[in-house]
């Protein structure tokens, strides 16, 4: 059973998601997630080396070296190549300041755990989410573009408060990321995904969580505790191709990772 993958630690979000080729439209999407941006930013930006990015990211030198390898990559073929560039997604979490002396500097949130503390519960009374997850017989079904029914969740305060099972009425494919968004779903588990679904969804502002198996309520109780295990570079196994590599724009059927390939299958 492959282990959870560690969530990584950031400073903050970017606060510019997408960048593109000057007077280009409709050109190919590259995502590239919020923890492959924090590797960017403290090793390039910061001069960090990689074990003092690993150390403030609270993950393995090795990791941080994928990270930053898959980043350039990406970054590389949206230069090179004229694609758009988005942020989003990946597997982190806002640092909190209780480790500020990682970063060397003094973080404004250092020191004031007391008053997070105090004012987080006030923060969550009114936050909701929806979240959902590809279903089928009580487990998450393992191909996005051809499940045949959602699950989905209505979150308030961290806990589940209702859940229906929801039909897609023979949509797939790209239709499928619209009829998340018409009922308002900011969440979605499932098993495999490709490339032009992960597309969609960044588009409609849904975080994904793929490569999940097993039951499908546990799996929305996990990801609520903060330990659901899943893959941040999930792949659809439902298309071919698969040695083409991570690549969306040179595999018209590949299904890499939180890449929004514009030719992609879902």
């Amino acid at each position: 059973m492959a282990r959870p993958a560690r969530c990584r630690r950031i400073c903050f979000e970017p606060k510019y998601d997408s960048f593109a080729p000057c007077g280009a439209k409709g050109t190919e999407q590259i995502v590239l997630t919020v923890d492959e941006f924090e590797a960017v930013r403290l090793i390039d930006q910061e001069k960090r080396t990689h074990e003092q990015c690993a150390g403030q990211m609270g993950v393995s030198r090795t990791t941080v070296t994928e990270m930053y390898e898959r980043a350039r990559s990406k970054i590389a073929d949206c230069l090179i190549h004229g694609k758009t560039l988005c942020i989003s997604g990946g597997n982190y979490a806002l640092c909190d300041g209780s480790a500020w002396r990682c970063c060397g500097k003094k973080c404004s949130r250092a020191g004031q755990e007391s008053v997070q503390d105090a004012a987080r519960p006030k923060k969550e009374e009114n936050r909701k989410m929806k979240i959902a997850v590809t279903y089928e017989n009580g487990t998450v079904f393992q191909h996005f573009g051809h499940t045949e029914q959602f699950k989905v969740y209505e979150i308030q305060d961290g806990k589940i408060e209702k859940a229906q099972v929801v039909g897609t009425d023979g949509n797939g494919h790209g239709a499928l990321a619209g009829m998340l968004s018409s009922l308002q779903v900011d969440t979605l588990i499932c098993g495999g995904i490709g490339a032009g679904a992960q597309n969609a969804l960044a588009e409609a502002n849904i975080r994904l969580y793929g490569g999940v198996s097993g039951s499908a309520d546990e799996a929305v109780e996990a990801l609520l505790a903060g330990t659901l295990s899943f893959n941040p570079d999930v792949r659809c196994s439902h298309h071919g191709h698969h040695g083409e590599g991570h690549n969306c724009g040179t595999n018209p059927h590949g299904c890499g990772g939180h890449h929004c390939g514009g030719h992609g299958g879902f």
